[in-house]
Order: structure tokens, then sequence, then C-alpha cells
């Protein structure tokens, strides 16, 4: 099991026991026992034989710690999560937000607009999800769209 995500692990878990780990206390749970994992896992000295692997990962390791400790330095601290465990990155209003989630497998960001029910916070179908290289086509031409609504608005001034 190499490669999974929380999502998985707490459906499994959740087939496994008979119980419903989908509400937000127990997801949070999920999340601290996957976590504690992951970090017990990172602790443990590898085996010699895995020293050839380990020198040839050693670079991308280092880059993945710079990477996370810009991230940890811009985001200050603690990264949010919505109710199905997506990676909140910013709330635009009260209830649009920009989520980034793992879909059948994707990585797909999603801006959509959010609704409350029985005290869970669940997405609406106004909104857009992208996946990477949508986003990074998006992402490219933001110039472009900034500078058409500044033509825009100029217009109407």
């Amino acid at each position: 099991m190499d490669e999974t995500t929380e999502y998985k692990v707490r459906k499994l878990a959740s087939d496994r026991l008979g119980l419903d780990l989908s509400e937000a206390d127990r997801k949070m749970f999920v999340r601290q026992v996957v976590e504690s994992y992951l970090a017990d896992q990172q602790s443990k000295p590898q085996p010699e034989t895995d020293a050839a692997k380990q020198a040839e990962e050693e670079p991308e390791e280092e880059e993945e710690e710079e990477e996370e400790e810009r991230k940890r330095k811009r985001g200050g601290g603690a990264k949010e999560y919505d109710d199905d465990g997506d990676l909140i990155i910013c709330k635009l209003s009260e209830r649009r937000r920009v989520t980034v989630q793992d879909f059948r497998g994707k990585t797909l960001v999603s801006m959509r607009e959010y609704y409350r029910r029985d005290g869970k916070e669940l997405p609406t179908s106004k909104g857009i999800s992208l996946t990477s290289e949508q986003w990074s086509s998006f992402k490219k031409n933001v110039p472009a769209i900034e500078k058409a609504i500044r033509k825009m608005e100029s217009r109407l001034n």
C-alpha cells in the first residue's frame, strides 16, 4: 500500500468495522490516525536493502521538504479540510471556496458554492472542477483575464 488516500483508508475501515466514518469528527479521527502512521513511518530508519533506492530518492525528498517548508511559511500553519476530507485552499466568501480533491484518481481544483444541511457543508452543482492541466492553462492566462477586466472596467468609468 505505497499509494492511497485518506478517503480510501476511511472507506476500507468503514467497511471492515461496519461503522459510518463519514461524519466530521470521525473523519478528523481517521486523519489523525493516518498522520500519526505516516509520521511513524518517516521516523523509522530505512533497511539497508533500500540504500540504493534511498540515494536515488534523496534529491526528490529534499525538493519535497523544501516545497513543504515554503508552503508552511506561506500558509502559516494548520491546513483546513472540509467534511469530505478535501483540502480547503481558500474561502472566497461564506458559501464559496476553492478546494483540492482526489476524484477517481485525478487531482481536481474545485471552485464552488456550498450549503449547510444537518450540520454538514455540502457542495452545490454551482461551480467548476479543473484537472491539473486545465488549472495550469487557466493560471497561465490569468494576466490576460485581468487585463480584459481592467479594460472593461475602464469602459464603464
